[in-house]
Parts: structure tokens; sequence; C-alpha cells
């Protein structure tokens, strides 16, 4: 329930449009109701069943001073002009009451269209919102699949299953309510005998609608699986074909598709046992209506006419389509819950990385980094420990070592996509968790070991992120990086469209790109994360050549296997073990003889 009453929140700012459809269906339940009432004075007129009335009744505020005054409208009409145009007037009469229950109702849809279109824009917007400012420990735990799954399928699902049911969340109660009500008014007998059967029925649909949300919930869980699987498969595609292992991985989604294939079977088998058996409990419900309405009005006593006992089960029978669409609308509400659970799993999510209320604002750099004993774990071993450095501005810092050492993470804790377990980075004597953290961000220009491009034009990659840039602007970026004349060769240059994570590009052009990105930004701060190791001499030399010029000025903080790209820092770092195991210039540390001199050699040798 606390589920669904949440679901529901996402309606408040369209409360109006709400309140209007709620209003709209109240008036169709009302001209339905004075359709059905009308019977009654109609039948006992017209068939002698009563005497014409011929004295105007005085006129009260209940269901009978109603009837009285109908029986009367409709006495004159038979005395002055005959039966037959009291039929036309009563066909008249409903013909309009028809007309108003449409048009209202066509209103109640119109409202409902805005309320349950944009409430589902808004979770969905607030999801993927929440997606973006999860930490990236987040998603190491998790299948990409499953994500998307959640912020396509299962939204979708809400829509389906909660969202179009709205109008029968809101307008069924209350119709069953007012037919009740007017029941009640016409026989509280018959009325409280069959109450006493409804408790049945919805013990039965409340069964069906617990085991439909488990399946459901599980269904959602195994679509997710093999979203993930087909994500993984379009990614790693070169790996299979090349591993010859198409036929194994063909086996896997298919072991995976048949059991999802099963359970969906058994959630479309719940769910379609919720019609049939509504409608049989509803016409059990109805059977002995009958039998026990028709014994009262053949009983000695009489306790209810024939043309009310005829008018009751009209009214009885309108309970009927709601009470079924009510439960149907139970059991698609039950199967969006499941989705909104797994939704609310991400939107619940603890932000790890959090910033402070009233934090520091930054524009610049002006001194230095430090790192004051810095720890950092993922999980029981450190992966960094006791890290004690300072990095004046200006100067290039190179970070070196086995692999698993800890230098990525090293890098990933200055723009905060982790938090330190113990100690502190300081950026001019300010702890980083007291900065706002897009400020601190946006000091930042960080090139990757793998080109994170998107499937745009090579000027939008460019521009990526950033406002109230210039054509020339993302031109002088690019002769910096090297990019310009290989993207003037491109049949659209910088308009051309450079495909799935550029695709269309080699390596060394798509890092030459991620480099023009991290230059347009001007920033003070230059993290390099393995940015020439993957690429060929040839492009090594062009990459390297403009990193060059985008260190120049700059403090820049360098990641590298290849140690001849950094002979020039001002500082060499060795990482081993998560610990700093020397720490020098290149001369001074091929005069130690130690890690560094070991990698060099080997470097060399090869």
């Amino acid at each position: 329930m606390k589920k669904f009453l949440r679901i529901l929140a996402y309606i408040k700012p369209y409360w109006v449009y709400a309140l209007m459809n709620v209003i709209s269906n109240i008036m169709v339940i009302v001209f339905s109701l004075v359709t059905f009432v009308m019977l009654i004075p109609f039948l006992n007129l017209l068939f002698g069943m009563e005497e014409l009335v011929t004295t105007r009744p005085e006129i009260h505020l209940n269901a009978q001073s109603v009837i009285d005054y109908l029986n009367y409208i409709i006495s004159n009409i038979i005395i002055q002009q005959g039966k037959v145009d009291a039929l036309i007037f009563i066909c008249l009469f409903l013909l309009g009451t028809f007309f108003f229950r449409n048009m209202f109702r066509f209103l109640a849809m119109f409202f409902l269209a805005k309320v349950r279109v944009h409430a589902v824009r808004d979770i969905r917007d607030e999801l993927y919102h929440k997606i973006l400012i999860l930490p990236l420990s987040y998603y190491t735990q998790r299948k990409k699949g499953d994500i998307m799954s959640r912020i396509t399928t299962d939204v979708q699902e809400i829509d389906v299953s909660i969202m179009q049911y709205l109008e029968i969340i809101f307008r069924d109660p209350i119709t069953i309510i007012a037919y009740y009500v007017t029941l009640l008014i016409m026989s509280p007998q018959l009325t409280v005998f069959v109450t006493i059967l409804l408790p049945v029925t919805g013990y039965v649909i409340g069964t069906i609608g617990r085991n439909l949300r488990k399946e459901s919930k599980t269904g959602q869980a195994r679509f997710a699986g093999l979203l993930s699987v087909v994500e993984e498969t379009i990614s790693g595609l070169r790996i299979i074909k090349a591993f010859t292992a198409i036929g194994f991985s063909d086996l896997k989604f298919r072991d995976l598709n048949r059991n999802y294939s099963r359970l969906m079977v058994k959630v479309f088998r719940t769910r379609d046992l919720s019609s049939p058996m509504s409608e049989f409990l509803s016409s059990l419900v109805i059977i002995i209506v009958l039998w026990y309405g028709g014994r009262l009005v053949l009983g000695d006593s009489g306790t209810i006419s024939a043309a009310v006992f005829i008018t009751y089960i009209l009214i009885f029978s309108q309970i009927i389509p709601p009470a079924k669409t009510f439960s149907t609308g139970y059991y698609s509400i039950q199967k969006g819950i499941a989705s909104a659970d797994r939704i609310f799993e991400v939107l619940d999510a603890e932000e790890i990385i959090l910033e402070k209320q009233n934090p520091v604002r930054i524009n610049n750099f002006n001194d230095k980094i430090e790192y004051r004993d810095v720890s950092f774990s993922y999980e029981a071993e450190d992966v960094l420990s006791h890290i004690q450095v300072e990095i004046p501005k200006g100067k290039i810092i190179a970070l070196v070592g086995p692999s698993g050492g800890g230098k990525t993470t090293f890098v990933d804790l200055l723009p905060r996509f982790y938090d330190t377990v113990s100690g502190g980075i300081y950026v001019d004597g300010i702890n980083l968790k007291d900065f706002r953290i897009d400020d601190l961000r946006s000091l930042m220009g960080i090139v990757t070991q793998e080109s994170i491009l998107f499937n745009d034009t090579v000027y939008n990659n460019i521009v990526f992120g950033k406002t109230g840039v210039t054509k020339e602007d993302v031109i002088s970026a690019a002769k910096i990086a090297n990019a310009h004349e290989f993207i003037m060769a491109m049949e659209g240059g910088y308009e051309t469209n450079i495909g799935d994570r550029g695709a269309k590009l080699s390596g060394g052009q798509r890092q030459r790109i991620s480099i023009a990105r991290a230059i347009l930004r001007d920033p003070p701060i230059l993290i390099l994360d393995e940015a020439t190791s993957s690429l060929d001499s040839e492009s090594e030399k062009l990459v390297q050549d403009a990193l060059l010029a985008v260190m120049k000025d700059r403090t820049s903080i360098v990641i590298a296997h290849r140690l001849s790209t950094i002979k020039f820092a001002d500082q060499i770092i060795v990482l081993e073990k998560g610990m700093i195991a020397e720490s020098g210039t290149h001369d001074e540390l091929i005069k130690t003889g130690g890690i560094y001199k070991r990698l060099h050699d080997l470097q060399t040798f090869a």
C-alpha cells in the first residue's frame, strides 16, 4: 500500500486536473442514477400498478420526494396526452441524461490524460536524475541492462498497470458507493443480504492479486537479466566471434529466455483468471439476489414492489461492471507495484557522495592540492593506505606502478567520484567535501584510457556539457589537440556524426577529440588516465604532442604505463599495493635503483 501511495504522490502537482476528473465522474454517476430512478414511476404508472397522481406533492430532499414528483409529472402527461406521449417524454428524458452522461465521461478522460502522462514523465525524470547522481560504485555492483530495464520497461509498466487505471481507482469506488446507497434506500433488507455475499468475492480476488504481484516482480527481474545479456552481447560481439562463442552465448540467452517465458505464462494465466473468476462470482451473486428478491416480491408481506425490484436489479447490475473493472485494475496495480518496487530501489539508493549544506563556492585554483593521510577501500581490503602527497599549482605529477596499485583510485578521489575512508584531500587548504561538487569538477579536465564519446556530431562531442561556446572556440581547441585536420577531412567536418562511442573514428582520433573536449573547458587541473596506452606509435606521438600543449601552464596528474611519456614530470610517484613506494624525478628514481628503475629497464629492454 505504501508503494501505491508513493506512486499516487506524483499526481499531486496535477491535483486540479485530478479533481476535475473526479467531479466529472461524479456527474456521470448522477446522470446514470437519474436514468434508473426514472424507471420506477414510469413502470408503475404506465402499467397501471399505481393510481395517477393529480395533486402536486411537496418537494423535500429525499428519494421518495423525487419519485413522488416524477409520478406527478408523468401522471399529468398520461392524463392530458396519453401513455404514448408519456413514453415519448421518457425516451427524450433518457436521451438527455445519456448525452450529459457521455459528455462528462469524455471530460473525465480529457482531464485524466494530463495527470497520467505528466506523472509518468516525472517518475522517469526523477529516475534518470538519480542515475546521474549515484556514485560510480553503485554501478560496479549492478548490470547496465538491469538499470536500463528499470527506466524503460518498469516505468512503462507503471504507466500501463497503474496510471491507466487511475480513473478506475477514483471513479469505481464512488460509483459503487453511490449505487449501493441507492439500493439501500430502495430495499434495506435485500441490500444487507447482498452485503453479506461480498466479503467472499473480495477474499478470492485478494488472493489472486497477491500471487500476481509476487510473480510479476520475479518476471521483471528476469527480463532485466535478458536485457543485460543483450547489452553485454552487443558490447562484446567482437570477443564472442573471436573466441567462437556464438553457440555458447546463444544457448545462455535461450535458457534465460525459456525461464522468463515459463514465468510469464504463469503471470498471464493468473492475470487472465481474474476476469472469468470475477464474472462467475458476479453472476452467482445476481442469481442469489434474484432468488432472494423474488421471494420478497412474491411473498405475502409484499416487502418490495415488482417495479422497484426490476429497477433494483438494473441498478445492481450496474454495480457489477465497475466491480469487475476494479478487480481487474487491482490485479493490474499489483503487477505495476512489482515494477514500482524495482524503481524505488534505485530512487532510495544511498547517495554516498553528498554535498554539504551551504557549500563553499570555488571557481579557480590558486595554490596546491594536498592528500593528507588518505586511505580508501572498496570493500574490506585497502586500495590506498595513508597517502601523503602535495601537488603545487602548475606542476606535473606522474603516477606509475604495477596494475592494481591504486593509481586510478588516486585520481578518482580528486573529483569526488568516490570519497576517502579516512584522511582528506584539500584544495587551497579547504577539504573537497566542503566545496560545491559541480564547482569542484569544473576545475578539472579528464582524459581517460577509453575515450568516452557519444553518438552525435564531432562538434557536440567537443562542446559536451558546456554552454556559451563559439565555433571559433571549438576549432581552437581541436587545433591544440591535433584534431582539426582530420575533422575537416571528414565529409561533414565538425557536423559529422561519429557513431556509437565514436565507432567511425580510429583510436587516436577518438582520443584527440576527448583531449579537445578537455581543452575547451580550459581547466586549471588536468587528469590524464593512461591517455596513450592503447594507441599505436604514430597515434601516440600525435596525442602526446597534443597533451604536452594542453599541460603547459596547468597542474597535471598523469597516470602512465609507458614511462617514456612521463620523463618530463616534476614529480613521479610510484604506487604499489596502495602505498607510495617511491617518489622523485625521473633521474632521481633511476639513481635509487628501486621499483621505478626496474620498470624502466623492462620497458627499455622490450
